[in-house]
């Protein structure tokens, strides 16, 4: 014979539906939900205008490196922040790759130099930020762990620009290997600690009051 009381069986519902314990912690989950598909694809459209943005303004400043041998490679972090931060804002599996592939198909559509292989490199860049956050099984968001991310999506971006790209890939071994290294570097700058303190801005601002990252705001993002 069940001993609950009605007001037991009302706060068992109410932990149900709100996912909150008696002690008032949060229980997390890996579902998402309508307003992590909303926030993400916020994220996603908005990084792919600065996407946009940032091949307009790469041209130029590329014209002026291509003599740095492989120097280059400290502006691809531009193109690698929206998969770093909408990982650690959403928090939930997919969220790097969702964001960054949505960037990558949205400075496609306004129209970049590069056309359909916008799309390839922004699966790519995804992919590695999304792994590293995978490996702490989406449960750290220190900022050695995002610096990382950063530096996994920039290494990615690197290799991919060394082997298939048309500039990069004609480099000598030792300019591959600055290209590569600077890449690195710049999505740990750029993709990873910017979008750390960006996330952790718009937290204090009470705009992600909805997600755990907003609610750790007094800690860490």
């Amino acid at each position: 014979m069940s001993t609950s009381t009605p007001e037991n069986r009302g706060t068992a519902t109410s932990e149900t539906t709100t996912g909150f314990t008696p002690t008032g912690r949060s229980k997390p989950t890996r579902r998402w939900r309508v307003v992590d598909i909303v926030v993400a694809s916020v994220i996603g459209v908005a990084a792919g205008v600065v996407f946009w943005a940032w091949g307009l303004a790469y041209t130029p400043i590329d014209s002026v490196l291509s003599f740095s041998g492989g120097f280059e490679g400290l502006m691809n972090g531009g193109w690698l922040f929206a998969g770093v931060l909408g990982g650690i804002v959403i928090r939930k599996p997919g969220a790097a790759l969702y964001t960054e592939v949505l960037a990558a198909v949205v400075s496609m559509l306004i129209g970049t130099q590069w056309g359909f292989s916008v799309l390839i490199w922004g699966i790519v860049q995804g992919l590695g930020a999304e792994i590293v956050l995978a490996l702490f099984l989406y449960k750290s968001w220190r900022l050695g762990i995002v610096l990382l991310a950063g530096a996994v999506a920039g290494l990615a971006v690197g290799l991919m620009d060394t082997t298939f790209a048309s500039g990069p890939a004609a480099y000598a071994a030792a300019s591959k290997t600055i290209y590569i290294v600077t890449s690195i570097v710049s999505g740990t700058v750029i993709a990873g600690l910017l979008s750390w303190l960006a996330a952790r801005g718009l937290a204090r601002t009470g705009a992600l009051d909805r997600f755990a990252s907003g609610r750790s705001a007094g800690t860490r993002v």
